[in-house]
């Protein structure tokens, strides 16, 4: 006869841990980065059209930041790491 193994239960996980709170990536204007720069960046790191990347950055020079992606942290984090190391101030506020 072999012994019989008890099987211990998966612990319970919070079920608000279950889901992550969207935030948005919001670039602030400056006075150093070019128009250019900035839309090819929004391009490369946050995959805009060059139209979105386009009238992103004019909202960012007019309104002085904008919110150019919406997502989960995990997603949005690299990002404003990439933009912020292009020299573009980039932050992650919560909805």
């Amino acid at each position: 006869m072999t012994p019989s193994t008890k099987s211990n239960p998966a612990p319970e996980q919070d079920p608000l841990e279950q889901f992550e709170l969207p935030v948005q990536l919001v670039v602030h204007n400056d006075d150093v980065n070019t128009f250019d720069w900035v839309i090819q960046s929004l391009m490369e790191i946050c995959g805009h059209s060059y139209e979105q990347a386009e009238q992103c950055a004019m909202i960012i020079h007019f309104k002085g930041k904008y919110a150019v992606k919406k997502g989960s942290h995990e997603d949005m984090n690299p990002m404003r790491i990439a933009l912020v190391d292009r020299g573009i101030n980039a932050t992650i506020e919560e909805l």
